[in-house]
C-alpha cells in the first residue's frame, strides 16, 4: 500500500477560456475522510471527475493508489468507487439485478458475487428493497443503491459528489452514518454544501474557491485560523446597548443574529476583557470568547477579500523567488 491514497500536484483544468482549476495540490492518506467545501463553481466536481478518470487535466498530475489517472486510468478505476451527484441508475431493473450487473462489470469472480451483493446490501440498508424496481424507490433509497454500486467491489478510495443532496433530515442522518462506517476502512472524499455534514463526518476539510485551495485543515484548525484573524469577545446585554464600541482596543463591534448579542473584534482579548470589567456596566449579562461557527469560517474563506489577499501573497512569493 502506498503512503498516500491520493496525490494531486499543480492540477489545472480549463474549459475554453474559463479556468475551473488553478494549480491545486494536496495529498490524502489511507483511511482519511476528507470533505470538499466551496461555493458553486469552485472546482469541486471538476476535481472529482479528474480523479475518477472522467476527464483529463489541462495541466499537472494526479494519482490514485500510486497509479496516474491519465497514464493508468484502468488501474485507477479498479481501485475507486464513484457516486456522482446525479446517480446513474436503471429504473426498470430490480435492485438485486442491478447490483448483480455492477458486480459483473466490476469483474468480481462469479463465485463471489452473491456474497459481495449480500454484504453491500446489508451495509447500505437495502435488505427489504432487494426485489423492488429501482424506479419505485424513494430518493433516499436510490442514494443507497448508488452507494452500494460504488463500494460493491471494495475499492480503496470512494468519491462521493453531493451524496445527501435533496434528502430529508432523516435520510441525511442515515447516509451520514453510512459514510462514517465506510470511512473506518476506506479513504473517502465527498463534496457537500451542508456545513453540518463536514463537522459530523470529516477528519479534514479542503475548501476551494474559484479553482484554488483556500484552506486545508481540520474543523478545529480552521476555527483557530479565523480566531487568530478575527479574535474577539461575545457580549450579551440586557437591552441591546453595549456602550463599548469606543473602548481602547476595540477594532469593530458587530451585532449578531441572536438578540442582544455582539461581537467585539480585538487583537488583545485579555486586555479588552479587563477594560470591560472595569466599566462595571450593569447592562452586561455575559462575556465570553468568540468561537466562529462553520458558517463564519465558510464566509470568511470564500470571501473576495480573503481570495484577493491570497493572490497578493502568492504574487509576492513569486516575485521574491524570481529576485533570488
Amino acid at each position: 500500500m502506498t503512503e498516500y491514497s491520493i496525490v494531486v500536484e499543480n492540477l489545472g483544468k480549463n474549459y475554453g477560456d474559463f479556468q475551473a482549476l488553478d494549480g491545486i495540490s494536496f495529498k490524502i492518506r489511507p483511511g482519511e475522510i476528507v470533505g470538499f467545501l466551496g461555493p458553486n463553481g469552485a472546482g469541486k466536481s471538476t476535481t472529482m471527475k479528474i480523479l475518477t478518470c472522467f476527464m483529463a487535466p489541462s495541466k499537472g498530475r494526479a494519482s490514485v493508489c500510486g497509479f496516474d489517472v491519465y497514464k493508468a486510468s484502468k488501474e485507477v478505476r479498479k481501485r475507486i468507487g464513484y457516486l456522482p451527484e446525479s446517480v446513474p441508475l436503471y429504473d426498470d431493473m430490480m435492485v438485486f439485478d442491478y447490483l448483480k450487473f455492477i458486480a459483473e462489470v466490476r469483474a468480481i469472480p462469479s463465485n463471489k458475487r452473491q456474497e459481495a451483493i449480500k454484504k453491500v446490501v446489508s451495509l447500505t440498508g437495502l435488505t427489504n428493497m432487494i426485489t423492488r424496481d429501482i424506479g419505485e424507490l424513494s430518493k433516499g433509497y436510490r442514494q443507497r443503491v448508488g452507494l452500494a454500486q460504488a463500494i460493491i467491489h471494495e475499492p480503496d478510495v470512494i468519491i462521493l459528489d453531493e451524496p445527501t443532496s435533496g434528502l430529508d433530515p432523516n435520510q441525511i442522518l442515515e447516509i451520514r452514518d453510512l459514510i462514517k462506517e465506510i470511512g473506518k476502512e476506506k479513504t473517502v472524499i465527498f463534496s457537500t454544501h451542508i456545513l453540518q455534514e463536514v463537522a459530523a463526518i470529516c477528519d479534514r476539510i479542503i475548501v476551494l474557491n474559484e479553482g484554488r485551495i483556500v484552506a486545508d485543515d481540520s474543523v478545529e484548525g480552521l476555527e483557530k485560523k479565523l480566531i487568530d484573524v478575527k479574535g474577539g469577545l461575545i457580549v450579551e446585554t440586557l437591552d441591546g446597548e453595549t456602550g463599548l464600541g469606543n473602548l481602547e482596543g476595540v477594532i469593530s463591534l458587530e451585532a449578531l443574529e441572536e438578540k442582544n448579542h455582539f461581537r467585539l473584534e480585538t487583537k488583545d482579548i485579555a486586555e479588552l476583557r479587563k477594560l470591560i470589567y472595569e466599566t462595571k456596566s450593569e447592562n452586561i449579562v455575559s462575556l465570553y470568547p468568540y468561537r466562529p461557527s462553520l458558517e463564519d469560517i465558510f464566509r470568511y474563506l470564500t470571501s473576495q477579500s480573503y481570495l484577493s489577499a491570497q493572490r497578493s501573497d502568492l504574487a509576492e512569493s513569486v516575485e521574491r523567488e524570481e529576485e533570488e
